[in-house]
């Protein structure tokens, strides 16, 4: 996949692609949708197939004070969006400019100078443009003008009758059911960062931890977690099965939100190596204990409900960013 952050890095064997329009935050299944209707269409064209995204997402633009909401920062996004094959990524820099574009200048300097599309695909309830005042019946307009195809997806819906939507994954992770997040998404939910120091606490009553600061991440409900872990080892990455918390150690300091990872049956120095986690189960909320024995013998009970929770699901040794996840 070539990644495109300008119009002048765009090749002419990359022109005339048939390109999905979107966000895509968390690339869940609704997304995929949409992005695999763009590849379908490009084979029967022959063309390019393509993804256009927008860097930062527009709502932190827009209210940068707000918490962090990101299920997929560009990085997971961009990987996400390559497991599926496409061709052509272009990431749209989303700066004060371009929020002034109107969806008619999108449309003629976006779409048609710069990339030259040949078919434009979009979600159901994409708008566009200074004041969204783009819509579908827009891009219709001009396909039936001759500009380019055009093409809606409509919605997709779960077999448990919920539309697959990012809004619907953040309220599972933050009511504590990551694995409905994960049968929305398709994939399960990861937070990846590189391992900071702590205070190796943890080493020292047997259950040394990786701790990753989520930033731009949504915050999933502080708690007890299975996880399965990604170590980076270059072109490929190590999985591993373990156990994290995510929250503020009040037993410990209350300090800022953190994730920390205990990997099982692993005791290489993680420190400064980049970890991608992904959260499985969901085994309790955090609390308070009395003291560091009553903490440890906790994550030792933890530690076993995680191992059989995990036991219980298959992982294929190199599972790849799309895990699958089967619907209810």
């Amino acid at each position: 996949m070539r990644l495109i952050r300008h119009c002048g890095e765009l090749t002419s064997d990359l022109s005339g692609a048939v390109v999905a329009l979107g966000n895509f935050d968390g690339v869940h299944r609704g997304h995929q949708a949409v992005i695999l209707a763009a590849k379908r269409i490009a084979t029967e064209l022959g063309a390019p197939h393509g993804v256009m995204t927008f860097e930062p997402h527009p709502r932190a633009f827009f209210n940068p004070a707000q918490a962090s909401f990101r299920l997929t920062p560009f990085r997971v996004k961009s990987r996400l969006i390559e497991a599926l094959g496409i061709d052509l990524l272009f990431q749209q820099h989303f700066d004060a400019d371009f929020a002034n574009l109107s969806a008619q200048a999108f449309i003629d300097d976006i779409l048609g100078h710069c990339l030259n599309v040949r078919h434009v695909v979009v979600g159901y309830d994409y708008v566009f443009g200074k004041g969204r005042q783009g819509t579908g019946a827009l891009l219709q307009k001009m396909a039936d003008e001759g500009r380019f195809g055009f093409t809606s997806v409509p919605p997709e819906v779960a077999p448990s009758g919920e539309t697959y939507s990012s809004t619907a994954v953040r309220t599972h992770l933050v009511e504590a059911r990551p694995t409905d997040a994960a049968r929305l998404l398709g994939h399960y939910w990861e937070i990846e960062g590189r391992v900071e120091h702590g205070d190796a606490r943890g080493r020292t009553i047997g259950f040394p931890t990786a701790n990753l600061h989520l930033g731009e991440y949504q915050p999933p409900a502080a708690g007890v977690y299975s996880v399965r872990a990604g170590i980076d080892k270059g072109a490929t990455t190590l999985w591993r099965d373990g156990i994290a918390n995510f929250g503020r150690r009040p037993t410990v300091d209350g300090g800022p939100p953190v994730l920390e990872v205990h990997l099982f049956d692993h005791s290489e120095d993680l420190y400064g190596r980049h970890l991608r986690v992904a959260l499985i189960d969901f085994i309790r909320p955090e609390r308070r204990f009395d003291g560091l024995d009553s903490l440890k013998a906790q994550i030792a009970a933890d530690a076993l409900q995680a191992r059989a929770m995990l036991a219980l699901r298959h992982f294929p040794e190199s599972p790849g960013p799309l895990v699958p996840v089967a619907e209810p």
